[in-house]
């Protein structure tokens, strides 16, 4: 296990401390709970503009990219930051089903793309680590989303 420097560990602490921020904390809450969308109209129904929902998931999402592109850029030990936070993975996963077409719609093809390299390497590292933990979690997350359908329903 390689050793982390002093600031590293100091940098992780401080981004920890970003996400107990209060307005933070709820937009991460409502992200977990609520974001399900599968296509660009079912973003712009759950988050449309000027809406505290959207407001909730450009927060979320600039929060974990600008997290993702510090351990790109290795101001922090990539392992470090896989052993201690998985919360990015879940946020790229929730939004990986819409993020081609969004990217299509602004001509913008390097939106999430830090965040994105990121969770191919932290899948490929819990791979490595916990083999069939990402299957077992893509599987609970089917049944929770299920659950949360059945009881909209009713």
């Amino acid at each position: 296990m390689p050793s982390i420097t002093l600031q590293e560990a100091d940098l992780l602490l401080k981004l920890y401390e970003m996400r107990r921020e209060p307005r933070l904390r709820q937009a991460r809450a409502w992200f977990t709970e609520n974001f399900n969308a599968t296509s660009m109209p079912e973003v712009m129904a759950l988050c449309p503009p000027g809406s505290d929902n959207n407001a909730f998931m450009r927060q979320v999402l600039s929060y974990w990219e600008m997290c993702a592109s510090f351990v790109n850029r290795g101001l922090i030990d990539e392992e470090f930051f896989f052993e201690n936070t998985g919360e990015p993975w879940l946020v790229f996963e929730r939004f990986k089903p819409v993020l081609g077409e969004l990217r299509a719609a602004f001509k913008s093809p390097l939106f999430l793309a830090n965040l994105e390299k990121h969770v191919q390497r932290l899948e490929a590292w819990r791979e490595r680590n916990a083999p069939g933990s990402l299957a077992a979690t893509r599987e609970w997350m089917k049944q929770q989303a299920a659950a949360r359908a059945a009881k909209a329903a009713g």
